[in-house]
């Protein structure tokens, strides 16, 4: 990347840096940013969103009063992060892969830089020079100041950190290195289209390298954008994490039944069971643009239209949608915290607040209380999250299978740690006993 360029894109990433710090998803406000910079920018801001914490806390160290201006202070951010992995590849220090590698004086320069090419920012370049050049002299005295720092040391909030903690004592660490780690790209084989071995055959011979995970799935060895991957607009896969994944084999399944994908969009859970059984398949969401999603996938991977509905209501309100017929089977994936898929959204982490969690807990409930009564005698229901705070997951089904005496619990994964294996996630899968 040249010089001049590498400035517009810092610019880039700190304003998408500027949303999250606004309370706007890192995706919405990479969406405004200029194709040709979006994918610089991205890696950019994904970096700093998976080192904010510490950034925040050398932030508060070298400025104690936050910079009025929020892209002022997103562009400092974003410096910090960068610079502190400049001074580590100096150091020897090995990085992580993914990690962008500058040299220091080459980055405070174009940073500068950055600073004067925006009207918000132009007032602030000499701040901005300041802060960094003492950071190179200062390093290692401010950075012992932090290490007692949660925030500092994990690069979540405190009071996720804390909730881990207390949650799961033995992995807290763990899962919280997990997040920061940049996750594998996993593609589910779409068994209609293609074999996973065929498939697995025609990435080897594109040179791509992969190996099987789950019953359908492959996990890329390095990802690669969707385009440059053989059979995207033939339908022969979709990206989908290993966790997520797991979905389709747990929610006991035959040709012909009758099954309800309730909060459907975007679609991915809804296309792997259609891959695997002809259904009479009801898809429900509440967000008409992402219902649209929904079509959208189902026609790349050729899937028959005729087996599904697509319909636009809110699950926790079925009188203004179902038609009184019981339903066989219900996936319930519903809303929660996303807590589970930090190491792919790292934004979530700054995003969530702690009153969040009881919030989506309570709105679960009402969803999977309105959906128990749609199910028939002898059904199942597949609950799931990408959550691992145990409100939205353990907690919440024991306090549902307390509330419903006509509910059974039948064998499931439970909380799936978020690692290797694949993301954060939680099923539980529940019958209603005949008679």
């Amino acid at each position: 990347m040249a010089q001049a360029e590498l400035a517009e894109q810092l610019l880039a990433a700190a304003r998408a840096i500027r949303g999250v710090l606004t309370g706007v998803s890192l995706s919405e406000a990479l969406e405004q940013t200029p194709a040709a910079l979006r994918p610089g920018a991205q890696a950019l801001a994904f970096y700093a969103m998976r080192r904010l914490g510490f950034a925040t806390a050398l932030r508060e160290q070298l400025v104690p009063r936050r910079p009025p201006d929020r892209l002022t202070e997103a562009l400092l951010l974003l410096g910090l992060c960068l610079l502190e992995a400049s001074h580590q590849q100096v150091d020897g220090i090995p990085l992580a892969a993914g990690t962008p590698r500058y040299a220091a004086h080459t980055l405070v320069h174009q940073l500068v830089q950055a600073a004067g090419a925006d009207r918000h920012t132009r007032p602030a370049k000499a701040l901005i020079n300041a802060v960094l050049r003492r950071y190179g002299r200062e390093r290692h005295a401010i950075r012992a100041t932090l290490t007692e720092q949660p925030r500092a040391r994990f690069n979540h909030p405190d009071w996720w950190v804390e909730a881990l903690r207390q949650a799961w004592p033995e992995h807290w660490q763990a899962m919280l290195q997990a997040a920061d780690q940049t996750p594998p790209m996993t593609l589910r084989t779409n068994v209609r289209q293609i074999t996973r071995a065929a498939l697995l055959d025609q990435l080897s011979a594109a040179g791509i390298a992969a190996h099987p995970v789950g019953e359908a799935g492959l996990v890329l060895e390095q990802p690669r954008p969707v385009r440059d991957i053989p059979g995207f607009d033939a339908g022969w896969w979709s990206v989908q994490d290993a966790s997520a994944q797991r979905a389709g084999a747990l929610l006991p399944l035959r040709d012909g039944l009758r099954v309800l994908d309730a909060c459907a969009a975007p679609g991915g859970k809804t296309a792997h069971l259609l891959e695997r059984h002809s259904l009479r398949l009801t898809a429900l969401d509440s967000d008409e643009k992402r219902l649209a999603r929904v079509a959208d996938n189902l026609r790349r991977l050729q899937l028959p239209s005729d087996q599904v509905q697509l319909c636009c209501a809110d699950a926790a309100q079925p009188s203004q949608w179902w038609d009184g017929q019981p339903y066989d089977a219900i996936l319930a994936d519903v809303p929660c915290t996303a807590s589970g898929v930090v190491r792919r959204h790292p934004d979530i982490r700054w995003l969530r607040r702690p009153e969040d969690v009881s919030r989506t807990a309570a709105l679960q409930a009402r969803i999977i209380d309105a959906l128990w009564p749609l199910l028939a005698p002898g059904g199942h229901l597949l609950y799931a999250t990408c959550s691992i705070f145990p409100q939205e997951g353990e907690s919440q089904i024991q306090a549902f299978l307390a509330r419903h005496a006509d509910a059974r619990r039948l064998s499931a994964p439970g909380q799936i740690l978020p690692g290797d294996a694949g993301d954060g996630f939680f099923y539980a899968l529940l019958t209603k006993p005949v008679g």
